[in-house]
């Protein structure tokens, strides 16, 4: 061949189909063996001589079969590609021969044959792609057309058999090809290409097939290929001048393939390590940096963004040198960018943080920090540390980005660099404010980035020199040590000065000027200190005072005149310069004790304000645990774990709060990032075992059996009935899982039982823990009820009534912890003989007499105890009913006896109730359905001063009637109990029957006579106890609680009479109780429990009375019906507990379905915008609850609206409008909010009020409106709100509802309806604001023409007056 212009080849074959030349060969036309003829030919002379490739037939035989690659076998392009490479390998080897001979003119003869064969394996490359496209299209097609296009594992996924020749993969044939591609690239092509053009479009020709091939993603996996490609366009770029080509080549791939992001990176940072050539990367982050994105375009900014923070990790070096100019990206409108420059800055603080010239960088911060120089060796130190605080100062913008991904990225990337080895303390501390801030942010996953970084601040905090626990107390006392040091030195440095000084002589004050280590903070600080003894807060004022220290004050005006020594006096006789030699020499000795007690000063300073900040943070993590997230919990929970072990002084709260995620339903596990993460209830099981149950390395057996108990007895000092409750379920399951061992439970009855005295506490939170641990394994405390009853219930419990009570809590687990199955005759509670000293023991304790407040609750667990276990507890109940009854009412001495024994009693026993004290009304649990009363009253001395008629110990009374009270009502559970125990026996022998086949027939027919006759059993044995429960427990002949009855409704209805508070809660509470047993006693006697809510003053009764009336409605929910008002009367009580008590018990009404709701509904919607956070989200609760139910809250919500807009009841516009948004997130169906449309459009028609106006056209513009019916209703009620437009408020309420139903996607959008109704609400706003003001103008002149009549009129009456004197 004479010529080849590969430019012009190139253009040409772009498309083949049109691409033409001289010796073309139909290859589709041939049948194979003529094929098979055409390539081996063209084989065979290149394989005789690589340059057989100039010769056109030679040439034009391989162009023919690449022009028709789409016929040939995999045999054929393996042949191809085979004799392609030889050959110009061969070629390659010649021309680097001939270049090394220093023979221009042969390797001269080398181009032509060298742009063939680069022009034949460009187009080869892309043949072999498009093979691989096309098989996919044909996949019906012939086996050999397959296999050539389907590649290696297409070939292998084949049915067909194949012979192991002609299988065809050219993805493995790349890595050779591109080792053939860097060796020509090696060879020194300027002295072959003479012109820069040429030489251009040869090497771009021979780069094809690489950049061809990555963008084949399922290439580009594999290692051996990607290596390839780096190199080629690495030697490329080095040797032959593609820099420029490869830029441009780069920039588009990373726009076009999201793929190639990483490679790219990897490969410019080949290129700059291995290559010497960084060039590069430098000109495509310019170009990048100069590039632009929207909000809009989401696949380049994220391929981008991906180059950025890989190439970042690879070299962030290279990205430091052009980071000014990708700053810009910050401000960028895609989000993606501004999370890659994150990340990039991140990348690039680690790098300078971290690299060995920088080691000790933390060390200069937190001197330069402390306000110390370094000297000139910590200068370049000092620039570096700018450069990083400046890129911290970054970061911690973006915490406020837009974007809520940017500000996880943040956070994440902080998390990050808290790993490295630098600390760097006061960015640690700027992170730490940061991260506390964003707690608050809307965004989950924000939350959780910011707790992920407090603990990582935490684990990796640098305050560990004296021990690395975070105590604030400790640190407080390190810092007083520290400061006091200090202050002592530099009151040392101070008398140097001055002896220097009494002889005049300042000559060093010019050299101190600018230091700030020395002295002027020995003059200073002495007086700062003083200050400092005075008021020990570590805050703000501290950095001030190391200001203050480093001022330019002149010595003289601060240093104290003092007596000077004989050896100053000496040494000044000799020589003033021998003077200021000896103070330098002073300073020097000190200087080094001086700088180690300042930073230390310093370093207690930054530890301090670190422990304040995290629990800053605190309260807020604790909101975060009662997130609907379950990763948010998850991380809330690791925040308390890691806070605790590291002793923060706050951590106890939250750890306390965790307890309560043991109820969490959530039981599944979650995957996040790939870990796998543990449901909430089993991380609160792992934290807690990891708090309190893991062994400490370097204890013994012992030490670590006793380390458990005591922190299982630590866990109840100080606890609520709810976080009892819990932990009493967490302690549960863990005894089922077997994690507290047999020795912690030995030593916790050993706590109980020890002979010792010890703290109340300790001993009430073992048998705490233990009760706790029988409800999983009864035989904790079955094996040990002797030694319960010996202590609880022996002289330890009667000098600590707390004990005695949680014994009895403790005794009743002998009956385990099974539920009672709702139906199941099945009972496996045990009873005991009523002989047992146990009870007799139990009798005792609550007989015995006592006037401590602690005596309620421990009667009440006492009685339960002998129901929970008795064989007959109505029989030794009954008995102690009647021991106190005699104790009351019988003869008793004179009252100057009692009040002497009484003055006693207040004398032994610290703990006496003081009848009205503030302090034991506090102690009043109204959250305890049964709550018992908490003071008692004086004595019957004391009572017959005020009252001289009342001759009884009204404490006493209290203690009868609160014994009587709680009788009843266990007396009740006790007849379903039996009631059961009956129908378990009938069962039993019906069941004996049935298995025993030995009855006759007679029998059986004698059996259904009878049962005819008297019915079924179980019918007649639940009407025989609902007969005793009805008639004869409060009102038989035989009954002892009738007799109490009568004296409850005469003492609770008589208020003026009986004014003990102790007397009034207790009766009041039995009252109650008394009213849940008979639906006679209640229907004659409940309005009196009304009348007490309604007149006491006293909120633990009203309290109390709220629950009861809740028990009361669960039992007799007829009578309760009539007074179903004034059951909501409780939601408006000034006393918040009692306003949350009510709140919660309507809530259980409500949605078990106990009550109807009779328009009341809107009182409940009140208190979702209450100003107590509790009782706010208790409705919010509650509403979301009820929205479950059908419909409910579109049933009511009408009434609701009516409620609060309008009436006495009605709220404040804005408390509206929160209150109504939030309910109005429940009407989701479409079919719901087209009715509520109508509604409320016709509501405007019967109101007059401005206000009602804007609620009602603000609750329309709270619908969705996403339906053609719902915007048709809306206009359809124009008539009934067109004369309302005027009203500002109203028309742009309307505008909302337009805007909101124009951004409707739905395709039967009314946009003509729409525009129409815009029009007309426009028209009718005008027309109705003319209205009004021509009623204003009408007005006004009716006030003028009333105003002159009255002047005629006054002007008249003195004319007539005038008359009639005439």
């Amino acid at each position: 061949m004479s010529s080849f212009e590969l430019q012009d080849e190139l253009q040409a074959v772009q498309d083949v189909d049109a691409y033409s030349f001289d010796n073309e060969s139909d290859v589709s036309a041939l049948d194979p063996a003529s094929v098979a003829d055409l390539l081996s030919s063209a084989v065979d002379a290149l394989a005789n001589s690589s340059d057989a490739i100039s010769e056109p037939d030679v040439f034009d035989a391989y162009r023919s079969l690449l022009k028709h690659a789409a016929a040939l076998q995999g045999s054929h392009m393996i042949k191809i590609l085979d004799s392609i490479s030889s050959a110009y390998h061969a070629q390659i080897e010649a021309t680097v021969r001939d270049l090394e001979d220093d023979d221009p003119q042969a390797a001269l003869s080398h181009k032509m044959p060298l742009e063939m064969y680069a022009f034949l394996l460009h187009w080869f490359v892309s043949a072999a792609e498009k093979v691989k496209t096309s098989g996919d299209d044909d996949a019906p097609a012939p086996a050999p057309k397959a296999r050539r296009g389907r590649g290696g594992k297409a070939a292998a996924s084949r049915a067909t058999a194949r012979k192991p020749a002609e299988e065809w993969s050219w993805q493995d044939q790349v890595p050779p090809t591109l080792q053939l591609i860097s060796k020509l690239l090696r060879v020194n092509t300027r002295r072959i290409w003479q012109t820069s053009a040429e030489r251009e479009t040869f090497i771009n020709c021979v780069l094809r097939p690489v950049y061809h091939i990555t963008e084949n993603e399922q290439y580009m996996k594999s290692v051996d290929i990607r290596r390839g490609t780096y190199k080629a366009i690495c030697l490329a770029v080095k040797h032959q001048g593609h820099a420029l080509a490869a830029q441009i080549s780069i920039m588009q791939s990373l726009q076009y393939y999201e793929h190639l992001s990483e490679p790219m990176a990897e490969c410019l940072n080949l290129l700059a390590r291995d290559f010497d050539f960084p060039q590069l990367g430098d000109d495509i982050l310019r170009d990048i940096a100069g590039k632009s994105f929207s909000a809009q375009d989401t696949k380049g900014p994220r391929a981008f963004s991906r180059f950025l923070v890989r190439y970042a990790e690879l070299a962030p070096r290279q990205l430091l040198k052009q980071l000014s100019l990708l700053l810009a990206h910050l401000d960028s409108e895609s989000y993606p960018m501004r999370m890659a420059l994150v990340e990039v800055i991140g990348g690039i603080i680690r790098e300078l943080a971290e690299s060995p010239e920088n080691e000790g960088l933390g060390a200069v911060g937190a001197a330069a920090a402390a306000g110390i120089g370094m000297g000139p060796a910590g200068g370049d130190r000092a620039k570096q540390l700018k450069q990083i605080n400046g890129l911290y100062d970054l970061l911690l913008e973006r915490t406020l980005d837009l974007s809520s991904y940017v500000r996880v990225k943040v956070l994440a990337t902080l998390a990050r660099l808290c790993d490295g080895t630098a600390k760097f303390p006061q960015q640690r501390l700027a992170m730490a404010r940061a991260a506390v801030d964003a707690l608050e942010d809307k965004a989950s996953g924000v939350r959780k980035g910011a707790v992920s970084l407090l603990v990582r601040l935490i684990l990796t905090h640098p305050y560990n020199l004296y021990g690395g626990y975070l105590s604030e107390t400790d640190w407080k006392e390190k810092y007083e040590q520290e400061a006091a040091i200090l202050a002592k030195m530099e009151g040392q440095v101070g008398k140097a000065v001055e002896r220097e000084e009494g002889e005049g002589s300042q000559a060093d004050g010019d050299e101190n000027d600018g230091d700030e280590e020395e002295g002027e903070d020995g003059v200073k600080a002495p007086k700062v200190k003083r200050d400092d003894d005075d008021s020990m807060d570590v805050d703000d004022e501290d950095a001030e005072e190391d200001e203050a220290n480093d001022s330019d004050d002149p010595m003289s005006d601060s240093a104290p005149k003092a007596p000077k020594s004989k050896k100053k006096k000496r040494k000044s006789e000799l020589d003033l310069a021998a003077l200021t030699n000896e103070a330098a020499a002073l300073g020097e000795l000190n200087e080094n004790q001086h700088l180690e007690a300042k930073l230390k000063k310093k370093f207690c300073l930054d530890a301090l304000e670190f422990i304040r900040t995290v629990e800053e943070g605190m309260k807020t993590v604790q909101k975060l645990l009662a997130s609907t997230n379950k990763l948010e919990v998850l991380e809330a929970m690791e925040f308390f774990r890691v806070t605790y072990e590291y002793k923060f002084d706050a951590a106890e709260a939250g750890i306390k709060k965790m307890l309560h995620l043991i109820w969490s339903k959530d039981n599944n596990a979650t995957s996040e990032d790939g870990r796998e993460l543990k449901s909430v209830r089993s991380r609160l099981l792992e934290c807690y075992r990891t708090m309190y149950f893991e062994p400490i390395q370097n204890l013994d057996p012992k030490q670590q059996t006793n380390r458990i108990a005591k922190n299982m007895i630590e866990m109840t000092y100080n606890a609520t009935l709810a976080e009892l409750t819990s932990l009493e379920e967490m302690m549960r399951q863990l005894m089922e899982e077997n994690h507290i061992n047999e020795d912690v439970v030995a030593k916790l009855w050993q706590v109980y039982s020890s002979s010792r005295p010890l703290p109340r506490a300790q001993r009430r939170g073992a048998v705490i823990i233990l009760g706790m641990l029988a409800l999983a394994k009864r035989n904790v405390v079955a094996d040990r009820v002797e030694t319960l009853v010996k202590v609880g219930l022996g002289d330890l419990g009667k000098a600590d009534l707390t004990l005695a009570r949680y014994t009895c809590v403790a005794l009743q687990r002998l009956n385990g912890s099974a539920k009672k199955v709702k139906g199941s005759l099945l009972d496996k509670s045990l009873r005991i003989d009523m002989d047992n000293p146990l009870f007799r023991k139990l009798q005792e304790a609550v007989e015995r007499p006592c006037r401590t407040k602690e005596w309620f609750p421990m009667a009440e667990q006492a009685l339960n105890t002998v129901y929970a276990l008795g064989e007959r507890p109505d029989v030794l109940c009954g008995s102690i009913i009647k021991n106190l009854s005699r104790r009351v009412f019988g003869k008793k001495p004179l009252a100057s006896s009692q009040s002497q024994s009484s003055q006693l009693d207040k004398d032994k026993d610290p703990d006496v109730m003081d009848e009205d004290s503030d302090e034991d009304r506090e102690n009043v649990d109204p959250d305890a359905t049964q709550a018992a009363p908490s003071s008692p009253s004086k004595s019957a001395a004391s009572q017959s001063s005020a009252v001289s008629k009342d001759t009884g110990d009204a404490f006493e009374l209290s203690q009868l009637l609160f014994l009587v009270g709680h009788v009843a009502i266990k007396q009740i559970v006790f007849l379903e109990l039996v009631e059961r125990e009956w129908k378990r026996q009938k069962h039993e022998k019906e069941m004996a029957a049935k298995l025993n086949g030995a009855a006759n027939a007679q029998d059986k027919k004698d059996q259904e006579e009878l049962d005819q006759v008297a019915g079924n059993a179980e019918d007649e044995i639940g009407e025989r106890i609902a007969a005793m429960r009805e008639h004869e427990l409060l009102s038989g002949s035989g009954s002892l609680l009738a007799t109490f009855g009568p004296m409850l409704v005469h003492i609770c209805g008589s208020p003026h009479k009986f004014k003990n508070r102790t007397l009034r809660m207790a009766s009041t509470l039995a009252f109650s109780k008394f009213l849940c047993v008979s639906s006679q006693f209640c229907e004659q006697n409940h309005r009196l429990l009304f009348k007490i809510l309604e007149t006491s003053k006293d909120p633990s009764i009203r309290s109390n009375i709220v629950i009861a009336l809740g028990d009361v409605a669960v039992s007799f929910s007829s009578i309760i019906d009539e007074s179903n008002d004034e059951l909501y009367t409780g939601l408006r009580d000034p006393d918040m507990v009692v306003k949350k008590n009510t709140l919660m018990v309507l809530t259980h009404l409500i949605l078990n379905g106990m009550v109807k709701v009779k328009g009341q509904m809107g009182e409940m919607a009140k208190c979702v915008e209450d100003e107590d956070e509790r009782i706010s989200d208790l409705a919010k609760l509650f509403f979301a609850e009820l929205s479950t139910k059908d419909n409910a809250i579109y049933n009511n919500l009408p009434d609701v609206i009516s409620h609060l807009s309008v009436g006495a009841h009605a709220i404040d516009e804005e408390a509206f409008q929160s209150t109504m948004k939030y309910i109005f997130t429940f009407i989701e169906k479409e079919k719901q909010a087209e009715n509520i449309v109508e509604k409320l459009c016709q509501r405007f028609r019967l109101s007059d009020d401005p206000r009602q106006w804007r609620d009602i056209a603000f609750c329309l513009s709270l619908l969705p409106f996403k339906s053609e019916r719902s915007v048709k209703k809306l206009i359809e009620g124009l008539q009934f709100y067109r004369d309302k437009l005027h009203e500002e408020a109203v028309y742009t309420r309307f505008q909302e509802i337009l805007t909101k139903a124009r951004s409707n996607k739905s395709a039967n959008k009314p946009d003509a309806e729409l525009n129409e109704f815009e029009n007309i609400l426009a028209e009718n706003r005008r027309q109705g604001a003319e209205d009004q003001d021509f009623e204003k103008r009408v007005e006004g002149r009716k006030a003028i023409a009333k105003k002159r009549a009255t002047r005629r009129t006054a002007r008249k009456k003195p004319v007539a007056r005038n008359d009639d004197s005439d």
